[in-house]
């Protein structure tokens, strides 16, 4: 069943998206992240024994895609950081104060690019440098394309997966607690994840 549909009496009729050209050449372009329908999330190792997932739900961001010469691609993001969302309120507090993100002094993390390649087929791979409570590193983030559509509303969107590493003591945030049986609280590994829907602006 498509994913928009229109139901009259016992009929139901599939309402078809336009057709985007999938030619690299025909989405050159500038792209808004829709924030609605992407997700920035991250996942950490708790006690040594479990992962803990969480996302940042306030977030926006420009691509600039060169279809021609992936290259010439570029990308930008803003995030703020006291939305980040664990699913548990005292978490989430503890990760905003000072001990984790120091949300009230360092307000956002933002990503800016500095290079991007195409690996082959669908893959890429974007280097950029990475904010966080003032310090700036550079990070990768390999990326998939998912493909192009035009919605029912008549937005050209653009779709990617992402995903990469970090340690999180490179940006300052040492803050650990040991166990009893060893190791600590939190991993200083951290999985980042993207999941971007951008609509087409220009």
């Amino acid at each position: 069943m498509g994913l928009f549909n229109r139901t009259s009496g016992t009929r139901t009729a599939t309402v078809a998206a336009p057709a985007v050209d999938p030619s690299p050449a025909a989405l050159t372009g500038t792209y808004a992240i829709d924030a609605a329908h992407s997700t920035i999330g991250f996942t950490a190792r708790h006690a040594m024994v479990t992962n803990v997932r969480g996302a940042f739900t306030d977030h926006e961001g420009t691509l600039v895609l060169d279809g021609t010469d992936p290259s010439a691609s570029s990308a930008a993001l803003d995030i703020r950081m006291a939305s980040i969302d664990t699913g548990n309120a005292d978490r989430d507090g503890h990760l905003r104060g000072a001990d984790f993100f120091d949300v009230e002094r360092f307000p956002r993390m933002t990503f800016r690019s500095t290079s991007a390649e195409a690996l082959g087929g669908a893959d890429y791979r974007l280097t950029g440098d990475l904010t966080i409570r003032g310090v700036t590193r550079p990070v990768t983030i390999d990326l998939e394309f998912n493909g192009a559509a035009k919605d029912p509303f008549g937005n050209e969107r653009v779709g990617f997966e992402g995903r990469a590493e970090i340690l999180r003591s490179d940006w300052g945030l040492t803050w650990n607690a040991a166990l009893e049986t060893g190791g600590v609280l939190v991993s200083d590994k951290i999985k980042l994840s993207f999941e971007i829907s951008a609509i087409r602006t220009a």
